[in-house]
C-alpha cells in the first residue's frame, strides 16, 4: 500500500474507506479478512474515513443510548463481539482522530499491517471496552502486532502523520463517501471505480461481487 492514498498504482485493487471507530466497519472486519484469504494478491488500500474526528464534548445519556443502539444493531448483523460496559464510562469523549492517526502511523511503518492494526484497535475498543483514544493503549496496540513501539509512538506524534490523516479525511470526502465502510474497485477501463459496498453487508454478497469484477478484468485485460 503506498504511503500517500492520491498515489495508487493503477493495477487492479481495493479502495476500502473505514474508520477503527466505526461500528459497523467492525461488523464488516470479517468480510475483508475473507477478502484478503480468498485473493492473496488483491491488494485492499485502506483509506481512513474520519467518522467523528476532534470531537470534544462527553457522551451524554442519549448519546449512549443511540450508540449503544448501534451496537446492538452491528452484533446481530455480524455476530462480532461487543463489550458493552463501555457504556457504563461516565467522562469519554468519541473523538476519532487519534485512533485514524494510529492506523496511518502504522501504515507509514508497515503497510501491509495497516488493515491488521485498524481491526486490532477496533477489537479492542468494541470488544474489550479500551480506550483507543489514549496514545499509550495505542501504542500497546501497535506493539502487539509488531511494530517498534518507540517509532510507532515518534510517527503518531509527528505533523506530517497528522496531515496525512487529515488527507485521509479529505479523500474520503471527495470521494463521495458517506458512510462507513464503503468498498470500491478500480480502476477499471475508462479509470473509474465501482462501487462493491457501500454500508455493511454479510461476506457472502461481497466476495460474490469482488469475484465478478475480477472476472470482468480478466476479460478485459
Amino acid at each position: 500500500m503506498s504511503d500517500n492514498p492520491s498515489s495508487f498504482p493503477q493495477t487492479p485493487h481495493l479502495i476500502y474507506f473505514a474508520d477503527p471507530m466505526c461500528s459497523w466497519c467492525w461488523g464488516f472486519a470479517p468480510v475483508i479478512e475473507a477478502i484478503a484469504e480468498l485473493y492473496p494478491d488483491l491488494a485492499i488500500r485502506l483509506v481512513l474515513g474520519g467518522l467523528r474526528p476532534f470531537t470534544d464534548k462527553r457522551m451524554d445519556a442519549s448519546a449512549k443510548a443511540d450508540i449503544r443502539n448501534h451496537w446492538e444493531h452491528v452484533r446481530d448483523a455480524s455476530g462480532q463481539p461487543f463489550d458493552f460496559s463501555f457504556f457504563e464510562r461516565d467522562d469519554f469523549v468519541y473523538d476519532t482522530e487519534p485512533a485514524a492517526r494510529a492506523v496511518v502511523a502504522g501504515r507509514q511503518l508497515g503497510p501491509e499491517k495497516a488493515i491488521a492494526l485498524e481491526h486490532r484497535i477496533a477489537r479492542a475498543f468494541y470488544a474489550e471496552n479500551r480506550d483507543v483514544t489514549d496514545s499509550e493503549t495505542l501504542a500497546d496496540l501497535a506493539a502487539e502486532l509488531g511494530f517498534d513501539r518507540t517509532a510507532f509512538q515518534a510517527a503518531f506524534a509527528r505533523e506530517d502523520t497528522r496531515q496525512e490523516t487529515l488527507g485521509d479525511f479529505a479523500l474520503s470526502q471527495h470521494a463521495g463517501v458517506t458512510g462507513f465502510p464503503t468498498l470500491i474497485a478500480g480502476p477499471q477501463a475508462d479509470g473509474n471505480y465501482a462501487l462493491v459496498t457501500a454500508g455493511f453487508q454479510p461476506s457472502e454478497p461481497v466476495l460474490a461481487r469482488v469475484g465478478l469484477w475480477l472476472e470482468q478484468q480478466r476479460a478485459v485485460a
